[in-house]
């Protein structure tokens, strides 16, 4: 029997939205404070959407590692880089979660917990009220509905179209390719990304830094099969398709995104936590989990301020990446801004590590800085304040 209007569900928390990061949460949570009541609400058929979350070896410390290990799909031992004058193999670890994997690993472990088909019309602190007028009471709730534009941040966007195809045979692709700047540039910095998941299967994905969030999609796919003609693979079947928007920071007053939720708990993207430069937000994702399943109590109130304050304390030490993406996106023309990233890759291997784990050291911000710079001296003194996008604080 469907429930009525009128209808209420009390639970000590309420998850809205079934994608990475309030997954991983329930995830963590059902480990560590199986007492606790839970639910899932997920808008779509599934959790975890349609998606490929990866990330480099050392952004996550050896706890993290060992409890996200049954969400691991793939993992390499090495990557590279491709750029015009520069190309290099990097000896760091790569893995990558897929959704199908994050979906059954989920599925198993909260079974009736989640419950798919349930758009939230409406979220507060304490109360989530479904589309089919259900009401769902709880202790708290947090929001991780994905990111949504604030006045309050200023962004670059990264945007990509990924195909998994099946070749009939080999590919030949070693290990990832983070990034394949040779390609044409076009809507900004373009590079191609390959993740290699068997000797004949292959993620091609199409990215670009842009200003604009628009997706043409058709483009795109033409952009991937003419790449995939030059490299002169063996003919093969596209068997799943990706695409999205992420958001890259250049500015913003975080406290005031904060004071916009109106005491509501937050999670993910939602709640600004992703690489400010890379929009990775795998690692972010899995700390944040750490952090709420530790909680002392889980009231509303006491969810809302942890979760603003790892956030705030999150961004604010993130501020010299907010910095180089304003020097990206700003300080010179958008069809060269691959020189920026090929002159970053000049560094040595363990300072590229801190990058990616947003864990730089204070010689490696004067390191990243310095030597002939990519920019112009004038156009880079231009941007290197936040104020020099529309007003914003770091």
């Amino acid at each position: 029997m469907g429930l009525t209007s009128s209808a209420k569900q009390k639970v000590d928390i309420a998850l809205v939205g079934g994608g990475l990061a309030n997954g991983l949460i329930a995830w963590r949570l059902a480990e560590l404070r199986p007492d606790l009541s839970i639910v899932v609400l997920e808008a779509g058929e599934a959790p975890g959407g349609n998606h490929t979350w990866s990330f480099h070896e050392h952004d996550l410390t050896p706890a993290a590692h060992r409890w996200i290990a049954p969400f691991v799909a793939h993992r390499w031992t090495t990557n590279e880089v491709q750029f015009p004058d520069r190309h290099r193999h990097l000896s760091t670890g790569y893995l990558s979660a897929s959704s199908d994997l994050f979906r059954e690993r989920l599925t198993t472990r909260l079974g009736l917990r989640i419950r798919t088909g349930c758009p939230a019309v409406s979220v507060t602190a304490r109360k989530v009220r479904l589309e089919n007028g259900e009401v769902i009471e709880a202790g708290s709730v947090i929001d991780g509905r994905g990111y949504r534009s604030s006045e309050h941040l200023t962004l670059g966007f990264q945007k990509f179209l990924g195909q998994e195809i099946e070749f009939e045979a080999p590919h030949g692709v070693a290990r990832p390719v983070i990034m394949d700047a040779t390609v044409p540039q076009a809507d900004g910095y373009r590079f191609v990304y390959l993740l290699p998941m068997t000797p004949t299967r292959l993620l091609v994905e199409d990215t670009y830094y842009a200003d604009g969030d628009a997706l043409d999609r058709g483009t795109i796919r033409r952009n991937i099969a003419a790449y995939r003609a030059a490299k002169g693979w063996p003919a093969g079947k596209v068997v799943r398709e990706e695409d999205g928007v992420l958001p890259i920071a250049l500015a913003g007053d975080i406290e005031a995104f904060w004071e916009e939720k109106q005491g509501v708990p937050s999670s993910g993207l939602n709640a600004a936590l992703f690489h400010p430069t890379t929009g990775y937000s795998l690692p972010d994702a899995v700390y944040l989990a750490d952090l709420i399943a530790g909680l002392p109590d889980y009231s509303a109130a006491t969810l809302y301020a942890a979760t603003r304050r790892h956030s705030v304390a999150t961004w604010k030490r993130r501020g010299f990446f907010r910095m180089l993406n304003r020097l990206l996106y700003l300080a010179g023309d958008p069809l060269k801004r691959y020189v920026i990233l090929q002159h970053f890759y000049r560094l040595p291997e363990p300072l590229v590590s801190r990058f990616y784990a947003a864990r730089l050291t204070r010689g490696d911000k004067v390191r990243i800085l310095t030597g002939k710079p990519p920019v112009s001296v004038i156009s880079a003194l231009k941007v290197l304040s936040p104020s020099s996008v529309e007003g914003a604080p770091a």
